[in-house]
């Protein structure tokens, strides 16, 4: 009869994520993992596996929680989805500016390091990618059908456009000054065609 587990595996995939954000994949080690949960090697592999299943799942879990949270701030209805849009690039940029640590972003992250040569990685981060996408067409569309933003332009594309940005912030993290993040942002959403 197998003992019940005497830790919170939330706590430790929280903890796990947190290690891979802060030193990617190839830079943490098992005995890291193992240091920064406190469980022995059974455990950690009796309850997620090895370090790559580890990483997927710590990585998916992220992911959802990323969509979900673009989400809760994008949805609503067709007024003030151009408030919601502007809020959430300027917000990206805001967190990527005040993100002294230079962690970045888990997706973009793993995304980089990792999606040229697992599949798994690479599939996790292309449904991630596309959730976003449509959460940022769905508000792109809203914004148009109140006339707020030309409803002439194809959404999807204005989307991938605010995407690309977005995306293009995060990986100025580290080279580039928080006045001109935040100038990034504005200047994006300023080029957004009007009706």
């Amino acid at each position: 009869m197998a003992r019940p587990r005497s830790f919170d595996e939330d706590q430790v995939l929280r903890t796990v994520r947190g290690r891979f954000w802060s030193t990617g994949y190839a830079g943490t080690s098992v005995d890291d993992i193992l240091r920064d949960t406190g469980l022995g090697k059974g455990s950690l592999y009796g309850a997620f596996g090895d370090k790559h299943q580890l990483f997927l799942r710590a990585f998916q879990e992220y992911c959802d929680g990323l969509v979900r949270a673009v989400g809760s701030r994008l949805e609503g209805p067709d007024e003030g989805a151009l408030e919601r849009l502007s809020g959430q690039v300027r917000e990206i940029a805001a967190a990527t500016a005040s993100d002294t640590s230079l962690r970045g972003c888990l997706l973009a992250n793993g995304a980089a390091e990792l999606s040229g040569r697992d599949a798994e990685v690479h599939a996790i981060a292309r449904r991630t990618f596309a959730a976003l996408a449509e959460l940022f067409t769905a508000c792109v569309a809203a914004a148009q059908r109140t006339g707020d933003i030309d409803p002439h332009v194809d959404a999807a594309r204005l989307a991938d456009l605010l995407l690309a940005v977005v995306r293009g912030i995060e990986a100025g993290k580290g080279g580039s000054s928080p006045e001109s993040l935040h100038a990034i942002a504005d200047t994006a959403l300023a080029l957004l065609p009007r009706s």
